[in-house]
């Protein structure tokens, strides 16, 4: 593969994963990552800063999109009709060509007490996106974390739907009804 070739940020995300399935996350190297990516080091060091940084690429993005969704969502949005924009807004960046990542991410984060402390920051930061994306919205607090809290529950909900090869629906369905599932849920606590 030609070093100039696009989409050099995702051929290093699957090339990560490839070495930590194959030989471990600990025993895997920037150098080897950029090397089966068919690019240098130094391209790696232009997207991420470490190797762990890999597994939450695309964070800040869906952080972003996230808070736009909620952000856009119509005014007369109740909080949780507001996470479901954002929900709806994220969808974008999990597309089908992006679907078999999925089982292969989860599995290599299981593997180790780092990686899954680094995914729930993630899901920290996801969740912090969307509480401070609902108090500009007027949302008062404790309401837009608990909001925030469940979009981030129902997007790892999602994440494990989608990412079964059994299961072909688009993410965004998988989102909307894993939070339809979770407002149930918490009706039923009351």
């Amino acid at each position: 593969m030609a070093r100039w070739e696009p989409e050099a940020r995702l051929r290093l995300v699957r090339a990560a994963l490839d070495l930590f399935t194959e030989q471990g996350y600990d025993n895997t190297t920037v150098v080897q990552i950029a090397e089966r990516a068919g690019l240098t080091k130094s391209t790696f060091f232009r997207h991420f800063t470490d190797k762990r940084e890999v597994l939450v690429a695309g964070q800040d993005t869906l952080c972003r999109l996230l808070a736009d969704g909620i952000a856009g969502a119509p005014s007369t949005a109740t909080p949780l009709e507001a996470v479901a924009a954002a929900l709806d807004s994220a969808a974008v960046a999990f597309t089908p060509g992006k679907r078999d990542l999925g089982p292969r991410l989860q599995a290599v984060i299981a593997a180790g007490s780092e990686l899954q402390e680094r995914d729930a920051l993630k899901r920290t930061s996801l969740a912090a996106a969307m509480a401070e994306a609902l108090q500009q919205r007027g949302v008062p607090d404790p309401a837009a974390s608990v909001a925030a809290e469940l979009g981030v529950l129902a997007i790892k909900r999602a994440h494990a739907r989608w990412a079964n090869p059994a299961n072909q629906q688009p993410f965004s369905e998988l989102a909307r009804q894993s939070l339809q599932e979770l407002r149930a849920a918490s009706a039923a606590l009351s």
